[in-house]
């Protein structure tokens, strides 16, 4: 019914050499890499320090590592684990594992105990190949985890000398970690071992899981999210096909989102490795590295987040460096200020091109144009062959005009199978072939979408719908804040009020007044926080999305035992 009612005010508005309709292959993912390698053999493919590797060379690294998986017991169909920070080997082991026709579950180094044992046991992963530094963190829980084969990497690893002698000695002094290697516990050197007694698998790409993602968990337990090889195969098509402007040079990718996130590894691994790109691998996040390293590779596209660009804004050495390179700059996982776009532009001559996605579109559905049209704010344009539909809150199946605020959901080539052993979430969040995103969002007459807020975070307070991202931007328009969110926190004669965390400049004095003054110049009194907190720090995920639920499950733990108190 609702695909007989969608208009598509957004076809008129892509890049004149957009289409909107894409011709799509439905190969393996791997088939990516491979191809790239034999057009671009001898352009480096991966840059990491002192380290490099050509595409043809990564090819090859990766048939011996499928092979020597496959050799050690790991079939297609089984779930391998990759719980590694952003090196080289995480990209070797990814695209190596995606041979063998094993469903990888990309999982967080920083993950806690019960994070680790609900994704492993859940998904039944067989292998593992993690970080020295990270063995211990394992070796608590293997009597409850079902592995079979562990491979172990250490930074050094991925070091020529004298930087892997000199890291060595370093880690030495450092620290002591006794790894007992066995045929269980292995090396992971040992699955580069030329080994050429394989055969690829082809795996059936429209059918057969590539990629287990699993969501969060900010809001319960994490769901594994089913990507096939055609969900992730469509999604690099699509991004190749939106940014062609970008296909017919030589860049190389800043690669500081983290691979273990769907938004890292579409973007810089997939896409990245699609193009013939280089890609530089940075493993933690330090805005004046990151400057340095800009000095010195001079990349030519930089994805990250929001706090990533504010971050590197603020820097007091920022002259100091030349970001000229940099082309072209994406940014999604949440909102960003007008006033960072502007910033970052004036110095680097590059625009920030918002966009959007979720883990169950593999992930990227929305973005603004390249070269047309931008709007600030605005998630931009769907992706081609991508339906996006407002829908009433209620029912979800109204389908409002422009302006009107409803849910977004989302139908295309990119989106998910399903979620892992979960039928009834499946049914859920896959309706008649849409995904219902829970993300509240308008789409204006020429079909660019905003979004609003996400569902679960509305906040409803005497009666009124209130939108806490809304409140947000007026925060960060304030010259003393650096970071704000706002939450909505019970309240016996209200339902909820607002309350806003917010994070001071350095150096800055901020009274609550101050702020209470301001927000009342610009948002109905409504609307204005009841209660402010300032804070050195906010939580956040690993691609830098402030975590509201956190906060608001803080406010009331704190209540519950304030409560608890005076009984």
């Amino acid at each position: 019914m609702l695909d007989n009612d969608i208009k598509r005010p957004w076809l008129k508005n892509y890049d004149k050499e957009v289409s909107p309709y894409i011709n799509y292959e439905s190969i393996p993912l791997y088939n990516f890499l491979d191809r790239i390698a034999d057009k671009h053999p001898n352009r480096t493919a991966i840059l990491f320090n002192n380290w490099k590797i050509t595409y043809k060379n990564l090819k090859i690294l990766t048939n011996f590592i499928a092979a020597n998986l496959s050799q050690h017991g790991l079939k297609p169909g089984d779930r391998i684990a990759i719980m590694l920070p952003n090196l080289p080997q995480t990209i070797l082991s990814y695209w190596g594992a995606l041979k063998t026709g094993a469903i990888i579950v990309m999982t967080n180094p920083l993950y806690m105990e019960k994070e680790i044992l609900h994704h492993f046991n859940d998904s039944q992963t067989k292998f593992l190949i993690t970080l020295d530094l990270l063995y211990p963190k394992i070796k608590k829980l293997l009597p409850q985890l079902p592995l079979k084969k562990i491979f172990i990497t250490s930074i050094a690893d991925c070091l020529k000398f004298p930087l892997n002698f000199l890291y060595k000695l370093k880690q030495k002094k450092e620290q002591k970690i006794h790894i007992p290697y066995s045929h269980k516990i292995l090396r992971w050197k040992t699955l580069l071992k030329k080994n050429k007694t394989f055969s690829i698998f082809k795996p059936n790409p429209k059918k057969d899981i590539a990629i287990l993602q699993y969501t969060g968990g900010t809001t319960g337990v994490s769901k594994g999210v089913m990507l096939t090889h055609h969900n992730m195969g469509a999604n690099i098509q699509q991004c190749i096909h939106i940014l062609q402007a970008m296909k017919n040079e030589h860049h190389t990718f800043l690669s500081l989102l983290p691979f273990f996130h769907i938004y890292g590894l579409t973007v810089c691994v997939n896409f990245a490795t699609a193009i013939g790109a280089t890609i530089v691998p940075m493993p933690k996040f330090s805005p004046l590295d990151i400057l340095k390293t800009i000095n010195k590779i001079k990349p030519t596209i930089f994805p990250a987040a929001p706090s990533i660009f504010t971050a590197i804004l603020q820097q007091k050495t920022l002259a100091n460096f030349d970001l000229s390179s940099i082309k072209y700059c994406l940014s999604g996982s949440a909102p960003i200020p007008v006033e960072i776009i502007e910033q970052f532009k004036a110095i680097t001559n590059a625009e920030i091109i918002e966009g959007y996605g979720l883990t169950e579109a593999s992930p990227i559905t929305h973005l603004n144009p390249l070269r047309g049209k931008k709007k600030y704010g605005s998630i931009g344009l769907p992706f081609p062959d991508t339906d996006a539909c407002i829908v009433d809150m209620e029912l979800g199946t109204v389908p409002l005009p422009p302006g009107k605020i409803g849910e977004l959901i989302i139908k295309g080539p990119q989106i998910m199978k399903g979620y892992w052993n979960k039928p009834d979430e499946t049914a859920s969040a896959l309706r008649n072939g849409w995904l219902y995103t829970g993300d509240i969002a308008y789409m204006d007459e020429e079909g660019y979408f905003f979004i609003v807020d996400r569902k679960k975070d509305l906040i409803i307070s005497g009666g009124y719908n209130i939108y806490p991202r809304e409140i947000d931007e007026v925060l960060y328009e304030h010259p003393k804040v650096k970071e704000a969110v706002t939450v909505g926190i019970p309240s016996p004669t209200r339902g909820e009020i607002v309350k806003a965390y917010i994070v001071p400049k350095d150096g800055v004095t901020l009274t609550k007044a101050e702020i209470i003054k301001f927000c009342k110049e610009k948002l109905a009194n409504y609307k204005v926080p009841r209660q402010i907190e300032f804070r050195d720090t906010l939580p956040k995920t690993m691609v830098g999305k402030i975590l509201r639920r956190a906060l608001r499950e803080e406010a009331l733990q704190k209540m519950k035992n304030s409560s608890s108190q005076e009984k």
